[in-house]
């Protein structure tokens, strides 16, 4: 047997029917499916169906049914060998050497998957039993619940040695099978084979058809050699041409959810839990052409969703290097970065889906990525050092193979290039995130993600150019217009920093924070020092949009210190008790940012001892400015927009106006402070 059902198994998930059908019918698509004339018969209204999800064509005018083989036999004339090779070829994939060994091969494997069934239930079994409470534990602090827990078949391996085995064993599991699993750590200079999970969190990978091929594992306890440890390189699991939650994820983006690349198994639990089903993830290494295919044949554009720190940046740039050469028309990525400090688990959890869509949705492409790390810390003062960067950038397209996509790459990179280093600074409010500074090395801006430099605008295409001249203080002013007009509003920045500091400060632009602001160092303390607030008010708190991560953080473990414990006493022993709490939590640190961020403290309803009225009005007070604070953020980006677009009276009147309103905001804030009346602030103060 040359061809295995695994190979045909992949050949089939790397290979939509319509793709192959395409070739010798035009499709038009109908709802889920594809329909156009039957290839086999003459016929005037389309008849012929193509169903990708399904995996098969149905052609009704002559009742022929079949997947990718048959039709390529059927259209083609050729034996089944021969159409399993043409697939082969236009998948990119290698054929099979034919060995007398096939078929043992594939009934060997046959016996893998049943042990592999065998260890999930062991593993799901221990979760479920005493031995698996620590485990529990962390599934529950993870917001994982029994139902994911089964959704995802999650287990737990045992701390002991040889608990695997013996189960096995006992179900006349032969040793040798376990170990060629990967389920054992066997070897010439392992005398005794020992179970290769212990005391972790068990994650069954599966294939495509929802086999268990693999496992990954988390360790419970801190001090061990890895975090994660995933199953070898087995006869059934090869790491690289697979990825967490393939089967699921090509269900739902079938049905038109957007497909989303993690890192983790967690942070895929997580997405999927906050409704973004198409989410998947590598097995441990970063992410292959192998699964960069498999990506790319579930949607047109991905989004690759890493981590806001330097290991998550890294990622992003070195999926962008490989993705570059197998660029195709229509076939691309997106990146979205998020909070330094913070994954896609975080975020799920402490924000849920609004803050998740938040970021998918200010997702940028793969150009703007390019250009940003292109740019990134740059200074770009002599003709040198911009012709190095344009060198750079032209060495980067010329890696793309497809011509067609090469040309316009270099046609995008071009124009970006011209209005960077415009001679007369042309104005770059735009469609992206931006770094601030200038070609004399200005302090950089705030970039997506930490990406931007001095002198490269971060992410985003330069917009309508308008002429400027220097103005006071280095900063770039518009011609004809006075810095110091009160009645323009004239915009003063570089032409390089696209956005506004306010909105390059907000969580819209999703970069680490250097400072907690002042309204969400209160929300949180009036948390801490009147627990009481959360008994009927727990959604309204977890729904806050937090914008520093360590915001997120310690509001999480407000929530958790609430719901595991019990508080007594009156209201200042239970602010003691809470502060308690999340000291033994490891928030010493976060508590103290919090009170340097609060620089005064005649917001009194915050402090321990008010009354509840007090605290009740300014904590309304404060919940309905911050909203209304993001809100206008938000319109203040798509203002910012818009000027870029069209620099019109019109849009900059609207956006004159956005940054009145966040003054009225900050204005109503200071208001706050005359609430305590109640606690007897005034006489107490008189």
């Amino acid at each position: 047997m040359r061809f295995t059902p695994q190979f045909l198994d992949d050949l089939r998930a790397r290979l939509p029917v319509s793709e192959v059908v395409s070739k010798r019918v035009k499709l038009k698509k109908a709802g889920r499916e594809w329909k156009g004339l039957s290839p086999f018969q003459q016929e005037k209204s389309p008849s012929f169906f193509v169903n990708d999800e399904k995996g098969f064509y149905h052609d009704f005018s002559s009742g022929k049914h079949g997947d990718i083989i048959s039709f390529v036999m059927e259209t083609d004339g050729c034996a089944f060998p021969e159409a399993v090779e043409r697939l082969a070829q236009m998948a990119g994939v290698a054929l099979p050497a034919a060995t007398p060994d096939a078929a043992r091969h594939e009934q060997r494997r046959k016996t893998l998957y049943d042990v592999m069934d065998l260890a999930a239930k062991f593993f799901a079994d221990n979760l479920t039993s005493r031995f698996g409470a620590k485990a529990r534990g962390y599934l529950a602090d993870r917001q994982i619940s029994p139902s994911v827990q089964l959704q995802f078949k999650m287990g737990y391996a045992p701390a002991e040695r040889f608990a695997l085995k013996e189960y096995l064993g006992a179900a006349g599991i032969p040793v040798d099978d376990m170990v060629e699993a990967g389920l054992l750590i066997g070897g010439e200079d392992i005398p005794v084979p020992y179970d290769r999970f212990r005391d972790r969190v068990m994650f069954p990978i599966t294939d495509l058809r929802g086999r268990i091929i693999a496992f990954g594992g988390r360790a419970l306890e801190k001090d061990v050699p890895a975090k994660y440890l995933n199953s070898p390189e087995t006869p059934l699991f090869h790491k690289g041409d697979n990825l967490y939650n393939f089967p699921m994820a090509r269900t739902a983006a079938h049905n038109g959810a957007t497909l989303v690349v993690v890192e983790g198994y967690v942070d895929v639990i997580a997405m999927v839990g906050v409704g973004f089903q198409a989410t998947v993830a590598p097995l441990g290494t970063a992410l292959t052409e192998n699964q960069l295919q498999l990506i790319w044949k579930m949607a047109d554009e991905p989004i690759l969703c890493f981590d806001g720190d330097k290991a998550g940046q890294k990622a992003a740039w070195r999926a962008a290097e490989m993705a570059l050469p197998h660029l195709k028309p229509g076939k691309s990525l997106r990146f979205a970065l998020l909070p330094e400090g913070q994954d896609p688990d975080d975020l799920a959890r402490s924000g849920g889906r609004i803050a998740v869509e938040e970021v998918i949705g200010a997702a940028k492409s793969l150009s703007d990525l390019i250009w940003a790390q292109a740019t990134l810390g740059g200074d770009f003062a002599t003709p040198e050092r911009r012709a190095a960067l344009e060198a750079r950038i032209n060495e980067l397209a010329n890696g793309i193979r497809d011509d067609v996509v090469k040309k316009y790459y270099r046609q995008d990179l071009a124009e970006r290039l011209r209005n960077t280093f415009n001679p007369q600074g042309n104005y770059g409010a735009g469609r992206g995130f931006g770094g601030g500074g200038s070609f004399r090395g200005g302090a950089g801006g705030g970039g997506f993600g930490g990406f931007g430099g001095k002198a490269g605008g971060g992410f985003g295409r330069p917009g309508a150019a308008r002429s400027f001249t220097p103005g006071a203080a280095g900063r770039i002013e518009p011609r004809g217009r006075s810095a110091a007009s009160a009645g323009s509003q004239t915009i003063n920045r570089s032409p390089y920093q696209v956005v506004s500091p306010q909105l390059a400060n907000s969580s819209i632009m999703r970069g680490q924070r250097s400072a907690i602001s002042r309204r969400e160092a209160l929300i949180v303390q009036s948390l801490i020092n009147h627990p009481w607030l959360l008994h009927d008010r727990l959604e309204e708190v977890a729904a806050l949009e937090l914008a520093h991560p360590e915001m997120h953080r310690l509001r999480a473990g407000i929530i958790a210190a609430f719901a595991h414990e019990h508080h007594h006493g009156d209201e200042v022993e239970q602010s003691e008790q809470m502060r308690s709490d999340l000291v033994k939590a490891g928030f010493s640190e976060q508590l103290q940012h919090v009170e340097r961020a609060i620089t005064t403290k005649d917001v009194w309803a915050a402090q321990p001892g008010a009354a509840r009225e007090d605290v009740l009005s300014t904590w309304t007070q404060l919940v309905a400015l911050h909203r209304q604070w993001h809100s206008l953020l938000r319109e203040l980006k798509d203002a910012e927009l818009a000027l870029g677009e069209e620099a019109s009276e019109t849009n900059y009147g609207w956006l004159r106006d956005v940054k009145a309103r966040l003054a009225e905001v900050d204005g109503i804030e200071a208001l706050i402070e005359g609430f305590g009346e109640s606690s007897g602030r005034f006489l107490r103060s008189s």
